[in-house]
Protein backbone atom coordinates (compact mmCIF):
# COMPACT_ATOMS: atom_id res chain seq x y z
CA UNK A 1 0.00 0.00 0.00
CA UNK A 2 1.19 3.49 -0.72
CA UNK A 3 1.56 6.08 2.01
CA UNK A 4 -1.33 8.17 0.63
CA UNK A 5 -3.75 5.24 0.77
CA UNK A 6 -2.56 4.43 4.30
CA UNK A 7 -3.10 8.05 5.35
CA UNK A 8 -6.59 8.03 3.81
CA UNK A 9 -7.39 4.79 5.64
CA UNK A 10 -6.18 6.28 8.95
CA UNK A 11 -8.26 9.45 8.43
CA UNK A 12 -11.34 7.35 7.60
CA UNK A 13 -10.86 5.26 10.75
CA UNK A 14 -10.49 8.43 12.85
CA UNK A 15 -13.72 9.86 11.39
CA UNK A 16 -15.61 6.60 12.00
CA UNK A 17 -14.23 6.36 15.55
CA UNK A 18 -15.29 9.95 16.32
CA UNK A 19 -18.78 9.34 14.89
CA UNK A 20 -19.14 6.13 16.91
CA UNK A 21 -18.09 7.92 20.11
CA UNK A 22 -20.60 10.73 19.47
CA UNK A 23 -23.31 8.11 18.87
CA UNK A 24 -22.23 6.45 22.16
CA UNK A 25 -21.35 3.20 20.43
CA UNK A 26 -18.25 2.68 22.53
CA UNK A 27 -17.63 -0.94 21.53
CA UNK A 28 -17.32 0.06 17.88
CA UNK A 29 -15.19 3.06 18.85
CA UNK A 30 -12.84 0.80 20.84
CA UNK A 31 -12.51 -1.65 17.93
CA UNK A 32 -11.80 1.22 15.55
CA UNK A 33 -9.25 2.64 18.01
CA UNK A 34 -7.44 -0.71 18.14
CA UNK A 35 -7.43 -1.00 14.36
CA UNK A 36 -6.19 2.59 14.11
CA UNK A 37 -3.32 1.78 16.48
CA UNK A 38 -2.39 -1.23 14.34
CA UNK A 39 -2.34 0.93 11.21
CA UNK A 40 -0.19 3.54 12.94
CA UNK A 41 2.08 0.85 14.40
CA UNK A 42 1.30 1.73 18.00
CA UNK A 43 -0.09 -1.64 19.05
CA UNK A 44 0.62 -2.67 22.60
CA UNK A 45 3.78 -4.70 23.07
CA UNK A 46 1.97 -7.20 25.29
CA UNK A 47 -0.61 -8.26 22.74
CA UNK A 48 0.53 -11.28 20.74
CA UNK A 49 0.27 -10.98 17.00
CA UNK A 50 -0.66 -14.20 15.23
CA UNK A 51 0.84 -14.49 11.78
CA UNK A 52 1.73 -17.17 9.28
CA UNK A 53 5.28 -18.44 9.86
CA UNK A 54 7.67 -18.51 6.92
CA UNK A 55 8.12 -21.87 5.18
CA UNK A 56 10.51 -24.20 6.95
CA UNK A 57 9.92 -22.64 10.36
CA UNK A 58 7.03 -24.58 11.78
CA UNK A 59 6.64 -25.68 15.38
CA UNK A 60 8.07 -24.69 18.72
CA UNK A 61 11.75 -23.90 19.06
CA UNK A 62 12.49 -23.35 15.40
CA UNK A 63 13.47 -19.74 16.03
CA UNK A 64 16.35 -20.88 18.27
CA UNK A 65 19.62 -21.01 16.33
CA UNK A 66 21.60 -24.24 16.31
CA UNK A 67 24.70 -24.14 18.50
CA UNK A 68 27.83 -24.63 16.42
CA UNK A 69 31.28 -25.38 17.84
CA UNK A 70 34.01 -22.77 17.39
CA UNK A 71 36.11 -23.00 14.24
CA UNK A 72 39.04 -25.37 14.55
CA UNK A 73 37.53 -27.27 17.50
CA UNK A 74 37.70 -31.05 17.36
CA UNK A 75 35.94 -33.50 19.60
CA UNK A 76 38.28 -35.01 22.24
CA UNK A 77 39.25 -38.66 21.92
CA UNK A 78 37.13 -41.12 23.87
CA UNK A 79 38.99 -42.74 26.78
CA UNK A 80 39.87 -46.40 26.51
CA UNK A 81 37.38 -48.37 28.64
CA UNK A 82 40.09 -50.82 29.79
CA UNK A 83 42.29 -48.27 31.57
CA UNK A 84 42.06 -46.39 34.87
CA UNK A 85 38.76 -46.72 36.65
CA UNK A 86 38.04 -50.13 35.13
CA UNK A 87 36.93 -52.83 37.55
CA UNK A 88 37.25 -56.31 36.16
CA UNK A 89 34.14 -58.35 36.71
CA UNK A 90 33.74 -62.04 37.00
CA UNK A 91 36.87 -62.67 39.09
CA UNK A 92 36.40 -64.18 42.52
Amino acid sequence: MSSTSINRRIEELERRMQAAAEAEDFELAARLRDELQRWKGEAEAGTPEVRQPPPGQMGLGTHVPVVAPPTGWTRPKKPDPMTAGHKPRGKR
